[in-house]
């Protein structure tokens, strides 16, 4: 989703704090069940223990880490300066191009915490499923906001809601991360971004 900040010293910063930190990089590099409680501990410094005194369970610790998620998406997308177009056309289109621009670094460097951790636990772990539900489809609505105001703007009779448009992006967004991780090159998911660009600008066509 955006360039993952490196784990800071651990005199710093809360254990609590350094654990998620910890899961947010793994995760997304390896996987939520590939992920073990002591890499967890091992990459964030800190025991056993202190993993336990603050989460009951690995599981635990991931709906944490997905709400955190979609705290720190949202601020950080909220920043972006696509928001300061007029057009709310312009906005959308600018904000497919700002996820085009932040396609930089390793692979688990841009992909999502919370649509890597869907597709492994949406049947296993309902908690953890719920949160990145939640993640995703709360990123969709301040999307689908714009969307709206640009439909009722270009194409006031068109078929197609504002909402379905939204959550089609973040469906070409997660499989653009999917095409990058099976073929270990960014440029798949940046043309995956490129086509959906198009294709909203055909939706729109003035």
């Amino acid at each position: 989703m955006f360039m993952a900040r490196p784990i800071s010293d651990p005199l710093k910063k809360p254990s609590r704090e350094l654990l998620l930190e910890a899961a947010t990089s793994l995760i997304r590099m390896n996987g939520y069940t590939s992920t073990t409680v002591d890499d967890l501990c091992e990459k964030a410094g800190v025991s056993k223990g202190t993993f336990f005194h603050n989460f009951s369970s690995k599981e635990e610790l991931a709906v944490a880490a997905a709400n955190r998620w979609s705290k720190m998406t949202s601020e950080f997308f909220r920043s972006a300066p696509y928001h300061q177009k007029k057009d709310p056309l312009e906005r959308v289109l600018g904000y497919v191009r700002f996820r085009k621009e932040i396609l930089k670094g390793d692979l688990a460097d841009f992909t999502c915490l919370v649509g890597t951790m869907i597709q492994e636990v949406y049947s296993t772990h309902p908690e953890i499923n719920k949160a990145c539900f939640d993640s995703v489809f709360q990123h969709a609505e301040n999307l689908e906001a714009d969307i709206n105001e640009a439909r009722k703007l270009y194409c006031p009779k068109a078929k197609w809601t504002s909402k379905s448009l939204a959550l089609h992006t973040q469906a070409v967004l997660q499989g653009s991360f999917i095409l990058a991780k099976a073929s270990g090159d960014v440029r798949t998911a940046a043309e995956s971004v490129d086509h959906l660009e198009n294709y909203i600008e055909l939706l729109f066509k003035k």
